[in-house]
């Protein structure tokens, strides 16, 4: 199964996707809303990935604090997921949403990049995508009795 990753931020969203037997993960790109305008149209911006990369399901980081307590941005990404799943839902009513448990996916990522020998002003760039690519390697791992549906 294909699957599509989000890692929603309030300025940068990064994506990724595995490969259609959902073992691996990849990154693919990163939404900026400044870019993008609106709210609305980084919603129609992931409706439209999500549709052009064929995913069979949908993974969105939950961020949680340390002590899994949720915070504003974890509210903001279930408004987010509600908003996505009935956008999609006109175009694929049966595709799946779920939730990985998230936090520090950002500051891992960030190592990553480091440990890959990327200048700073590449990792800026790509970061968004590697927590979303860390996100969904975290999902692919979980058995499927333990992932949380959105």
């Amino acid at each position: 199964m294909k699957y599509f990753c989000i890692d929603y931020g309030l300025a940068r969203t990064g994506l990724a996707v595995s490969d259609p037997e959902g073992i691996m993960a990849f990154p693919r790109k990163t939404l900026v809303l400044e870019r993008l305008g609106s709210r609305k149209a980084l919603l129609a911006a992931l409706v439209d990935a999500v549709l052009a990369e064929g995913a069979q399901a949908v993974v969105l980081g939950l961020p949680l604090h340390k002590d899994g307590a949720e915070s504003l941005t974890t509210r903001q990404v279930k408004n987010i997921a509600a908003r996505l799943q009935r956008r999609l839902h006109e175009h694929k009513p049966t595709l799946p949403l779920y939730f990985m448990p998230e936090f520090l996916s950002s500051e891992e990522a960030a190592a990553d990049l480091a440990a890959a020998g990327l200048a700073p002003k590449q990792r800026k760039a790509v970061l968004d995508q590697q927590a979303a690519v860390r996100i969904l390697e975290s999902f692919l791992a979980l058995p499927e009795h333990r992932r949380l549906p959105a």
